[in-house]
Formats: C-alpha cells, structure tokens, sequence
C-alpha cells in the first residue's frame, strides 16, 4: 500500500446528495472553494467507467474527479503554476504551465492503492521548460510527439531539446513568428493520431489584433489544405472530433456549444452553456464542458452577456455534462467562492479515483520507486553485444 498526500482542500458532496441550487459563497472562508454536483454525477461516472481531470489556470490547479467507496465524489487537487492545456491518459497527464509542460506518470501497480482507494497516482516525471508561451490545448500525436498550441506565436509546435519551442505550423495570414499573440490560437483537434482543425479568435497579423474581432471574427481552419472550414464565431475554443467525425465547436462568446459540417461551413447550435465556455472532452454520446465566469475586459462586451440575461441565468464556474443527442445539460459539477475560472478537461477511461502529487509537495523528495529490472550496461574493456 502507498502511503501519499491528502486530498482536497474543497469540499466534496455526496454522489447521492441532493445539488446545492444557490452555494452560500459569503459564508466560505477566504480563498476557499464549495463544490457541489447534480444528484446523478457520481453515477454517471461509475456507468460510464470513467474519472476526470480539469485545470484551473487562474488559481494554478490541477484537479482529478473520481469516485471512492460507497460512490462519493473525491476531488483531489495539485498546484501546477497557470494550469492550461491538458490531455489524459490512463497512466500519464500532460499539463501545461506557466513555463513548463508537466508529464505526470501514475506510479501505481494494478494491484497497489495509495491510502487505500486511490487507484491512480500521477506524479510529475518531467518538465519540459518551454518559458512563457500561454500554451493553450494540447495533445499527443500517433508517434507519441507532444503537440501544442502556442498561443503566443500564433503556430503548432512541440518540444526542442534545446530551444523554447520547434515550430510546426502556423495559419497561412501570420506573416512571422513572434512573441505577439496575433491571432489567438488556441483549439485543437485531432484526428487519427494527427492535427486536423484548429481555432482562433480573429484574422489578424499584428500584435494583440485578435481582440477587435472578438464578437464575430473566429475562424476555424482545417490544417489538411490550411482552408477556414468555418467563420463568424465569437471567441471559439476546443474542437473536437467524435470518432464517427462529427465536428464541435464551443462559440464561447455567445454561450453555445456548435456542431460543424467542415464541408460546407454550417453551424448548428446543440447547446447554450451557463458561463464562459473553454475546454472540452468528448465520451461516446457526451460532451463534458468546463465553464468560467465572465471577466470584464476580455470577456467584456460579447453576446453571451446578453443571452444570459434573455434566459433569467448568470454565469457559474464548473463543468457540464452535455448530452449531445439532446442538447441537455444532464449532470454538472459547480464551483463557488474562490475558484472562477476552468480551462481544459479530459476525460480518464477506466479510472476510478485518481489523486496526484504536486510540483512542490514533500512528496516529489520522498516518494522513491525504480523499476524492477536491471538494464544492460557496456562498460570500458567490455565488447558490446551485436
């Protein structure tokens, strides 16, 4: 048995425990976090055999959903300075950072728990140090290659072993690379194993440029001949291919979820969204969305102010599960005080409670492992083999 860190410092409902509608967010302490969740969450999970990761980047975390004995929610978090881009994996998470890329590996054997339930324990393995470049989404290719949004420099890029970044791609309008956030990439979607669609706020090819195009200028481009597959989207995020190809889209600053025909450019919305939507994960029939509460400046000004009110809501901070058949929000996780703002999500198959081991924890000095087998060695004086 593994002994490792303590979870949450949020609080965590009941699977089966009624969802708080109004969370008493003045009656939390400073710099706390409530979370509830809809009566059926932990439910679906254990149906769908599946656990969750989410970032928060404005507080630095990394969360990680599963269930415990008894089917309560456990809500496990690690700091990971400006937590973005995420992609999951059974055994191993890539989280971008401020001025790093994270790889976490679990450390656990199929057998092991660490304090008895947890059956994953990611912990930071490598940090690729890229410096500042706002990494947004990112993924991982058909060769195992890190591939990911940079924002910054407006391209696709993955890892160097001795510069920031190895450019991949950029759009066919930015005239140069540099250090400017042109355009705001920021979305990517894969297909097969490789790159196929990505998003950005607006056609620009100057520094900052995308945020007068903010209300109707997004694009989503299809990296196979590099053509916009699609337009006039308010501040797009997270495209995602389902394995049968349908296409979807958040049109974040309008409040929808969007469904595309990369072929002809048509739009059809599936689902409004109760906040500033960006980060998505796709599971069989579901959408699962994170949601942010609306910033001025940035967010300031956008149709998905007015939607809410035309709808009687306001924004909420938390993820959504959304059924992509009906465009029903059929369960939902909610945070309330000091947490408001999510970023990316990703879904982990055949998880069931999954905790891990932070950047500064005690743990990344004390938590030791090797592995079994002893690998070959030449030495000096000794003929290599073959």
């Amino acid at each position: 048995m593994t002994k490792a860190p303590k979870a949450p410092e949020a609080s965590a409902p009941d699977a089966d425990a009624a969802p708080t509608p109004e969370p008493a967010v003045a009656a939390l302490p400073e710099g706390q976090t409530q979370i509830t969740c809809s009566r059926g969450m932990g439910d679906w999970m254990a149906s769908n055999g599946v656990s969750i990761a989410f970032t928060s980047y404005q507080t630095g975390q990394l969360f990680l959903v599963g269930l415990l004995p008894g089917g309560r929610i456990s809500f496990h978090q690690q700091h990971f300075v400006r937590a973005m881009g995420l992609h999951g994996q059974p055994d191993r998470l890539y989280v971008a950072g401020l001025n790093q890329l994270w790889r976490l590996e679990n450390v656990l054997a199929r057998h092991e728990r660490a304090n008895e339930h947890f059956d994953r324990l990611y912990l930071p393995r490598n940090a690729q140090v890229t410096g500042d470049l706002d990494i947004h989404e990112l993924s991982v290719d058909r060769n195992g290659r890190v591939i990911f949004v940079n924002t910054k420099f407006s391209c696709l890029a993955t890892t160097s072993i001795s510069k920031s970044f190895r450019p991949l791609w950029k759009p066919p309008f930015i005239s140069k690379l540099a250090a400017e956030d042109r355009c705001h990439l920021n979305g990517l979607a894969m297909q097969d194993g490789l790159p196929r669609f990505v998003t950005c706020v607006g056609r620009s090819d100057m520094v900052d440029g995308w945020r007068t195009h903010r209300r109707e200028g997004g694009l989503l481009i299809d990296l196979a001949d590099d053509h916009v597959a699609a337009q006039g989207f308010s501040m797009p995020h997270s495209p995602r291919l389902r394995r049968d190809g349908a296409l979807f889209v958040l049109d974040s600053g309008r409040g929808y979820l969007e469904r595309v025909d990369p072929r002809t450019g048509a739009r059809e919305k599936v689902a409004f969204l109760s906040g500033f939507a960006r980060g998505m994960a796709l599971w069989n029939n579901f959408a699962l969305v994170t949601l942010s509460m609306p910033r001025d400046g940035s967010f300031g000004g956008l149709e998905l102010q007015d939607n809410l009110q035309a709808k009687g809501g306001e924004a909420w901070c938390g993820v959504q599960v959304i059924d992509l058949r009906t465009g029903d929000a059929v369960h939902w996780i909610r945070l309330s005080g000091h947490i408001k703002e999510l970023f990316d999500i990703a879904i982990l198959p055949g998880v069931v409670c999954p905790m891990g081991v932070g950047v500064n924890a005690p743990e990344m000095s004390t938590m030791l492992n090797f592995e079994e087998t002893f690998g070959p060695l030449t030495m000096a004086g000794q003929r290599a083999s073959g």
